[in-house]
């Protein structure tokens, strides 16, 4: 049994964001981390290869310095990584990284494919769907749950206040929740071992079936009109009253405001 798992390298958000002049993000300069959804969906391919022996291989579209992401989920235990990365591949909206990410996905042997539910620089929940619909593959998203049965495999899906159990026959497609399970640490053998393997580098020439239009920047039909880092809260409204004087104050704000 193959396995993908496709994952993304996103800015740690608690060092804040960067923009360059186009809009897109600036990832060259922030700090990054493997994307939560990502890491919980790598985890359910790991469970799934400890019960079954499947050969698991992480797939993720970036930077060069997106490297580091792969070697880290093959400390976690994935046995092949593949990067793709090239110059005219930047500023993908979730059309173009679908399109790409799908165009290196038909290089590959796979008989499940999961994603993240959603990129926390992005929370669009778009592009696991979308490259399902480029292969061609049934997708069941928002997965709480992933068991295998024979060749198909039962996921709990999350809906509203209940959850759904569907069965799929694979090749398939899901998209995790970070919900769905606590991810593993790396093993100090583990990150040895990663850091002796060859990271596999796509660039544009290696995928199949996709047309340079669909691709990068200018393949993305989603367009920026503005984008700004955290606006910092002004230092509010300051007074000095004694204990009943500040009590009768807040009521009166309270009020002016509706809360009471």
């Amino acid at each position: 049994m193959n396995i993908v798992v496709c994952i993304k390298q996103v800015p740690d958000t608690k060092g804040g964001v960067k923009f360059n002049p186009d809009g897109t993000l600036d990832r060259a300069s922030m700090l990054a981390i493997m994307n939560p959804d990502d890491k919980a969906g790598l985890e359910a391919a790991l469970r799934i290869k400890d019960e079954t022996g499947a050969k698991v291989t992480v797939l993720t579209m970036g930077l060069p310095k997106a490297d580091a992401i792969l070697r880290e989920a093959m400390a976690m235990g994935a046995d092949d990584a593949v990067l793709v990365t090239d110059r005219v591949l930047g500023g993908a909206d979730t059309w173009a990284t679908s399109t790409t990410i799908a165009g290196a996905l038909r290089n590959l042997d796979y008989d499940l494919i999961i994603t993240g539910r959603q990129a926390i620089d992005g929370d669009t929940a778009q592009v696991g769907p979308q490259i399902a619909v480029h292969l061609g593959l049934p997708v069941i998203s928002y997965a709480e749950d992933i068991k295998v049965e024979g060749d198909s495999v039962v996921v709990k899906r999350q809906y509203e206040d209940r959850y759904h159990v569907v069965k799929a026959k694979m090749p398939c497609l899901i998209t995790a929740l970070s919900e769905l399970n606590e991810p593993r640490y790396m093993t100090p053998g583990g990150i040895f071992d990663a850091f002796d393997k060859e990271v596999t580098v796509w660039g544009r020439a290696d995928l199949k079936d996709v047309d340079d239009s669909d691709l990068g920047l200018k393949g993305s039909p989603t367009k920026i009109a503005k984008a700004s880092d955290k606006v910092p809260k002004g230092a509010g409204e300051k007074v000095n009253l004694d204990p009943t004087e500040s009590v009768n104050y807040l009521m009166e704000k309270f009020k002016e405001k509706h809360i009471i």
